[in-house]
Order: structure tokens, then C-alpha cells, then sequence
């Protein structure tokens, strides 16, 4: 029998899906970027301006959550915030084991300073490549539309996918607050990616009703829900999303946090495993949300009691929704499951 402990979840291979690079920043880089960029910060102590960005159980909403952004953003709008950004980002996921990573941004939101958006996902693909070399690990990169921003936004960025596409980028996102800002207002920039075989996940169920999740699959194709917590409040959608094996993108930190659920307790996460979707665990964001991956999957042991063979699934659930080529996919399943089994979680032979 494995005792579950948080080391022993540290060591495991992981991968993590739903990972914002403006919320995952370190405290001493935004510091250093400000200075050398002039930007000034409402806190220029590290542990001051820490407990200024990362949301705690005080955080009363998504709205309030997302307030932070705004002071990372604002060191974020040259091409070497971007490079470095992206990648320590990749440094600190691998430290855990992370050995896929899908890295989401709003490129909309670099603009500041003069940069292009084509100079924006340079500069982000350049921190994968150089990362990617240094470290063990793969990582892909998800470009944001934003709900609040005009669809016409949404549709140049998705002309932007479509060029960077098989050069780094690997899939398109919406994201931003639910209520109000309908997906389907951005079904024409869906309707181009989707017509070039890109994937889409989009954020939805988060802070809105199960509706968002029915548009999010229904006039915009999502392949992946990000969040999904409120699935649970349509039976009939939840079984489609199962039936269909749309993976769910939980973070269950952050999803409290934002008052997604009311509490801890009341996370569906455990709900959604035992009924058989395709759940996976992620960070949302590292720096905001004072989180890690092996904290997510710690919190999934320790507050809901998934076991050893539990977790073995949480983790290749992650690994079979990654946004990679089928052929790619499954060598990388196949050593990750290879590696799981020399820790001692034997996978069934069923599973694939």
C-alpha cells in the first residue's frame, strides 16, 4: 500500500493544462522588471507586495481576483518580461515534475509599451524554446481571447493562432468574467480556428450558470472546459460533456478563492471523478492564487481522500487532454506511464 504523502506527490510526473503566465509570475521578478522598466508598484517590499497579489480566503469574487493581473501586467510589455516570464514560469513547474505544460496569455494585454502582437508571442515562444531545452519538459502555448474585449479582438487573435500555429502556439482560449459577455459573441473567431483544426478550451461554469458551459460546447466547439464547477447544475449537460469526453480543467484553489464554489467543502471536484468525467488538476494561477501543482493535488488527497490509484488517474487524465498530436501524446503517455508504474502505481491495462 502507497502512503499518499506531499513529497511523494511532488516526485510523481505531472502535467498541467490551465496555466496563466500574467497570474504564475515570481514576486522578486516583478520587482526587478518594474525597476528596470520604471514601472511603479504600489509595493516594492517582496513580502508586502506578495500579500498584495496572491488572493486569500478574503477574496470575495473572480472580479476581485482579478485586480491583481493589473499590477503584473504592468511589468509585462517588453519582449525580455515576456522571454523571462514565460520562462521561470517553465522552471518552476518543472521543479515538481511538471513534464507537459500548456502556458495561456492574452497577447491584447502587452501592448503597452510598442510591441506587436507578432513581437508578444515571439518573445513568449522564445522563453518556451530556451526552457524546453534546459529543462524536462514540453510546453504549449494557449492564446487568450478575452469576453469583456469586442469580438472583433478576439477574431485578430485568432488570426494570430492561425499564424503561429505548429510554431509554438497549440490552442485558443476565451476567458474573463462570464456574466454579461456571452461566448457565442465571439463565435466568428471560433469559427476561424476551428476551421483550422486548432483546439479550443474555453473558460466557462466558472462564475455563471451551466449555460456558459452549454454555449462554450455548443457555438464555439470548446474541446476542453476550463473551471466547469457548476456543471453539477444540469444533469443532461454533464452527461454529454461525459459521454463526449470533454476534459474539465479544474483548479480548486483558485476556484474558492473566486468564490466559484462557497467553499472548500463544497468543490465538485471529488463529485465529478467518482461519476466518471474527465477531470485534471491545475493551478489557474501560481503567483495569485499562492499556489502549486503538487498543492492542487495534495488538497485533492488530503480534503476530498483521493487514493494512491485515484491520483494515478487524475494525472494521466491531465496527460491525455494535453493539446498534442495523437502520436506524440501517446509516446508521452507511454513513459509517463512507464515511470508512474516505477513508483509504484500499477496502470490496468484497460486504461488507454
Amino acid at each position: 500500500m502507497i502512503k499518499l504523502t506531499k513529497e511523494f506527490i511532488h516526485s510523481l510526473p505531472k502535467a498541467e493544462l490551465h496555466c496563466h503566465l500574467d497570474g504564475s509570475m515570481r514576486v522578486q521578478t516583478i520587482i526587478d522588471l518594474a525597476k528596470q522598466q520604471n514601472v511603479k508598484l504600489p509595493e516594492t517590499d517582496p513580502k508586502k507586495l506578495e500579500k498584495l497579489l496572491v488572493a486569500g480566503p478574503w477574496c470575495e469574487s473572480l472580479v476581485e481576483y482579478l485586480r491583481a493581473f493589473d499590477i503584473t501586467t504592468s511589468v509585462m510589455q517588453t519582449a525580455e518580461s515576456l522571454r523571462r516570464a514565460t520562462y521561470e514560469l517553465a522552471e518552476d513547474a518543472a521543479s515538481e515534475n511538471v513534464r507537459y505544460l500548456e502556458i495561456r496569455f492574452s497577447p491584447l494585454l502587452h501592448l503597452k509599451a510598442g510591441l506587436t502582437l507578432t513581437g508578444v508571442i515571439d518573445a513568449v515562444v522564445k522563453g518556451k524554446e530556451q526552457a524546453e531545452k534546459d529543462f524536462n519538459i514540453i510546453i504549449g502555448i494557449i492564446v487568450s481571447g478575452l469576453r469583456h474585449f469586442s469580438p472583433d479582438k478576439s477574431l485578430i487573435l485568432a488570426e494570430l493562432s492561425v499564424a503561429y500555429k505548429n510554431s509554438g502556439v497549440v490552442g485558443f482560449d476565451l476567458a474573463g468574467a462570464e456574466e454579461n459577455f456571452p461566448a457565442k459573441d465571439h463565435k466568428e473567431a471560433f469559427y476561424l480556428i476551428i476551421n483550422n483544426n486548432i483546439n479550443t478550451t474555453v473558460h466557462a461554469g466558472e462564475a455563471y450558470g451551466p449555460e456558459s458551459i452549454h454555449q462554450a460546447i455548443h457555438y464555439i466547439s470548446a474541446n476542453r472546459i476550463g473551471h466547469g464547477t457548476r456543471l453539477r447544475e444540469d444533469g443532461d449537460l454533464l452527461n454529454y460533456i461525459n459521454d463526449h469526453r470533454i476534459p474539465l480543467e479544474m483548479c480548486i484553489t483558485s476556484n474558492v478563492q473566486t468564490k466559484a464554489v462557497k467553499d472548500l467543502q463544497s468543490h465538485p471536484v471529488k463529485f465529478y471523478f467518482n461519476y466518471g468525467l474527465r477531470v485534471t488538476l491545475n493551478t489557474d494561477n501560481r503567483l495569485i492564487s499562492g499556489t502549486t501543482l503538487t498543492d492542487e493535488y495534495w488538497l485533492a488527497v488530503k480534503e476530498f481522500g483521493f487514493t494512491a490509484p485515484e491520483i494515478k488517474y487524475l494525472i494521466l487524465n491531465g496527460f491525455k487532454s494535453a493539446f498534442l498530436p495523437h502520436n506524440k501524446k501517446v509516446e508521452l503517455i507511454k513513459r509517463i506511464m512507464a515511470e508512474l508504474e516505477e513508483k509504484g502505481l500499477k496502470i490496468t491495462t484497460d486504461y488507454m
